[in-house]
């Protein structure tokens, strides 16, 4: 089994990091696999950092007709079986490869996130192009949001996104995250690791934070991550006030440091294809509050092993916050329920799915990619 992966972005995301783990684990099974991704791009980076078999190319601008016969370039050289993409331009790559230049491989698509397709025609031929064979929808909400744009149904599959179970095991004490902030040891810490993007809805993150600090409870917020909506997201603490009481810690490489000194973990996405940091705070034993918000209702399940409330209700959450603000027992509880829970979104188990259904694919097909 010879697979291409397709990558389009340069920044480094959710849907990088799930590409990465699952090439490195299906490495470990014995897939032959290249990834092709930009120039400079922060995977390039990683593939040449971790030595993993990769192309790159120039992406200018998303239906780039260079890079769709590149991709047939590839194709024939490294005789492959199936095209696997991972973004929505690197979808577009693909089907072009395809239209212009006789790309016959299966095609399986990765969609993490649920919003709706675009009615246009170009998205419905792109979603529906004969040699799409699977789409791998992170969640069964996504399934539902994707359903009604899909031709035939049966190309739709769900493989949750995973999570490495091992990624907080360290050795030694971190670096004192409140030492950084310049808080008290008495101070609970509450925050979210997500882009500063629109859908994550951090206006009603700071609402809640409001809500919290006006009931008198000894805590500091933070947000870790960088993003379009940055100036947005300040205008809004400043707005509300909120300065003293909120950190914006931008993009950091040492999540392994930062999420285990956490509290407690508040997301208040308003759309979410699964949500991956909640994986990954769960792994670490932070106890979660969220919102119903996509996906996230398939991890984190409200008194099992999380609180949570519907999207934008910042009253409901900040009682949310308040329980365990108040109970540390429940944090336990809630935080050893979820690193029990976590365990059925291992990569390992996003990569044995992903075999399956490369394996299924290339079973069903009848007639052989061209090879020229």
């Amino acid at each position: 089994m010879r697979v291409l992966h397709i990558s389009s972005p340069k920044t480094w995301r959710g849907g990088e990091q799930q590409l990465m783990y699952l090439v490195e684990e299906l490495n470990k099974v014995g897939v032959w696999q290249i990834v092709m991704c930009p120039f400079n791009s922060l995977v390039h980076k990683y593939c040449l950092k971790n030595h993993i078999n990769h192309v790159t190319y120039f992406k200018v601008f998303s239906a780039n007709p260079m890079v769709a016969f590149r991709v047939s370039h590839i194709r024939k050289r490294e005789n492959l079986d199936l095209i696997h993409v991972h973004d929505s331009h690197a979808h577009t790559f693909a089907v072009l490869s395809t239209v212009i230049s006789n790309n016959q491989l299966p095609i399986i698509v990765s969609r993490r996130v649920d919003f709706p397709i675009q009615s246009g025609p170009i998205s419905t031929f792109k979603y529906n192009h004969p040699r799409i064979s699977k789409i791998l929808c992170v969640s069964s909400a996504i399934k539902d949001v994707m359903m009604p744009s899909i031709g035939d149904p049966t190309k739709l599959e769900v493989v949750y996104s995973g999570v490495d179970l091992s990624k907080f095991d360290r050795e030694g004490l971190p670096p004192s995250l409140r030492e950084e902030l310049g808080v008290d040891s008495d101070v609970l810490l509450i925050g979210n690791v997500a882009a500063l993007a629109p859908h994550k809805d951090y206006a009603t993150f700071i609402r809640t934070a409001k809500r919290v600090i006006e009931s008198g409870a000894k805590v500091h917020f933070l947000a870790i991550g960088d993003g379009p909506s940055r100036k947005v997201v300040e205008e809004c603490i400043a707005e509300f006030g909120m300065e003293k009481h909120i950190t914006l810690l931008g993009f950091r490489d040492d999540i392994i440091d930062i999420l285990p000194q956490l509290d407690i973990f508040l997301i208040t996405s308003e759309t979410e294809g699964l949500g991956t940091s909640i994986l990954d705070a769960q792994v670490a034993g932070v106890p979660i509050v969220a919102t119903k918000a996509g996906g996230i209702i398939e991890v984190v399940q409200q008194e099992e092993n999380g609180l949570a409330a519907e999207v934008a209700d910042d009253e409901m959450l900040a009682e949310q916050v308040l329980r365990y603000v108040n109970d540390t027992a429940l944090r336990i509880k809630m935080a050893e329920a979820a690193k029990e829970s976590v365990k059925k979104f291992a990569k390992t188990e996003t990569a044995k799915r992903t075999k399956e259904v490369y394996e299924l694919v290339l079973g069903a097909t009848r007639d052989k990619p061209d090879r020229e």
